[in-house]
């Protein structure tokens, strides 16, 4: 019998190459974001893909929403084996320049998004011994200058992940906390400016970061050998490995790395 995974996020980016990797393993799959002409774009690739898709348009950041999603999936399959909590939004300002708004939008879906779907996914996960996964960040590995309202929220998932997993101990419930590294997407471009308007430029170079198809088969490989965490890239290895010996020297490196990116707020 084909699993069920249920995936937000999942009109770009890492999300959308999710939808690709589980339909190629033959999963049902329910995709969700905001943007429902996205969405059928993803959906009919999955369908040629194999699998079977359906899809389901959700703001995260809306409780209603996400326990909506979550009944919609159990309404079109009977169970729900995964859920990859994928969606987020990034931003990048100062944070003295910076409008709380702004910290409260990405901690509203990155943060409590992720709890919204987890808690009413659970009994359903619990049934089926399941697994939660967690699409975070090197930034929620070392906080990141210019971006703490996004390290904040990164933190604050690994945070509560860890604590559920440790709940869970005897439970069967796998839970993964997936750290890719720079990946390309759109979420540069996309990330909030210090008065929550769009980025529209992204301050890298996306043709040479990690794409986002292979973020996503380490991810599911990661989920088929129920790792705790998954580390992705040369960078996000490294800062893991800085943050627990070397933490005052990985201070001066990030700050200089974003020193020198395109548009840096660092003047």
């Amino acid at each position: 019998m084909a699993k069920t995974v249920l995936i937000t996020g999942a009109s770009s980016g890492i999300g959308e190459a999710l939808a690709y990797e589980a339909a190629s393993r033959q999963y049902n799959i329910v995709i969700a974001a905001r943007n429902l002409e996205k969405l059928t774009t993803v959906k009919l690739k999955c369908d040629t893909i194999g699998g079977r898709t359906e899809l389901v348009v959700c703001d995260v950041s809306d409780k209603a929403d996400c326990q909506h999603l979550v009944e919609e999936t159990i309404g079109y399959f009977g169970q729900l084996d995964v859920l990859i909590n994928n969606a987020g939004i990034s931003m990048r300002a100062l944070f003295a320049d910076c409008d709380l708004s702004v910290i409260e939008s990405v901690m509203a879906i990155n943060f409590w998004g992720t709890v919204y779907c987890t808690r009413f996914a659970m009994p359903y996960l619990l049934k089926s011994k399941g697994a939660v996964v967690g699409v975070s960040s090197i930034a929620g590995i070392k906080g990141l200058p210019a971006r703490t309202g996004y390290s904040a929220s990164k933190f604050a998932m690994h945070g509560f992940l860890e604590s559920l997993r440790i709940e869970n101990r005897k439970t069967g419930l796998h839970v993964l906390i997936a750290c890719p590294g720079y990946t390309a997407s759109n979420i540069r471009n996309a990330a909030l400016d210090n008065h929550g308007g769009h980025q529209s430029e992204s301050p890298l170079d996306e043709g040479k970061l990690m794409p986002a198809d292979e973020v996503a088969f380490e991810i599911f490989k990661a989920l088929d050998k129920k790792k705790t965490y998954l580390f992705l890239t040369f960078q996000g290895k490294m800062t893991f490995f800085l943050s627990k010996f070397f933490p005052r020297l990985l201070d001066k490196l990030v700050y200089n790395t974003v020193a020198k990116e395109k548009g840096s707020p660092f003047k």
